[in-house]
C-alpha cells in the first residue's frame, strides 16, 4: 500500500496544491488506499466469542477493576520513543497480532481513523464490537512490550 501511496503521488504529483504538507497529502492518500483495499477484498473481520474473550480480560482485574497484576516498571516510557530498537520492537509486537486486529490498531491508532469510518470499511457490525477488538489489541501489544522492551534487565 505505502509504494502505490507514492506512485499515486507521483502521478498526481501536478495536482498537489501546496494547500497542506506533502506529508499530510501523502497521509491522505494512504488512507484512501487503506480504504480501497478493505473495500476491493470485501474481507470481513472475524468476531470471536466476545463473551469468552471478556472472560479472559476480566481474570486480568481484580474485584475493584484493578489490574489483577501491577504493571512493571517502565522507567521512562517517553525515552523508548527516542530509540530504533523500540520500534523495531513494537511492529514485532503489532505483527504478533492476528492480522484483523493488527489491520483495525493501525488504522485507529497510528492514521487516527474514526470509529465510524472503520466499523463501515472493516465492516464491524457495531462500535461495541469494534471497542472489544481495540481493547484485545491493545493488552496484547501491552504484554508484548512489557516482556521484550519494559521487562527489568
Amino acid at each position: 500500500l505505502v509504494q502505490e501511496t507514492f506512485l499515486a503521488a507521483l502521478r498526481a504529483r501536478d495536482s498537489f496544491a501546496g494547500k497542506s504538507t506533502e506529508r499530510t497529502w501523502l497521509i491522505g492518500i494512504l488512507k484512501h488506499k487503506i480504504i480501497d483495499h478493505f473495500r476491493k477484498s470485501g474481507r470481513l473481520l472475524q468476531v470471536d466469542n466476545i463473551e469468552e474473550e471478556a472472560d479472559r480480560q476480566d481474570a486480568s482485574f481484580d474485584e475493584r477493576g484493578h489490574w489483577s497484576t501491577g504493571i512493571s516498571n517502565w522507567r521512562r516510557p517517553g525515552e523508548a520513543l527516542e530509540h530504533a530498537e523500540f520500534w523495531a520492537v513494537f511492529a514485532d509486537c503489532i505483527s504478533t497480532l492476528p492480522p484483523h486486529l493488527a489491520d483495525l490498531y493501525i488504522l485507529r491508532e497510528v492514521n487516527g481513523m474514526e470509529s465510524a469510518e472503520l466499523c463501515k470499511v472493516l465492516d464491524i457490525s457495531t462500535t461495541n464490537n469494534l471497542w472489544v477488538m481495540l481493547s484485545r489489541a491493545r493488552m496484547k501489544i501491552r504484554h508484548c512490550l512489557e516482556a521484550r522492551w519494559f521487562s527489568p534487565t
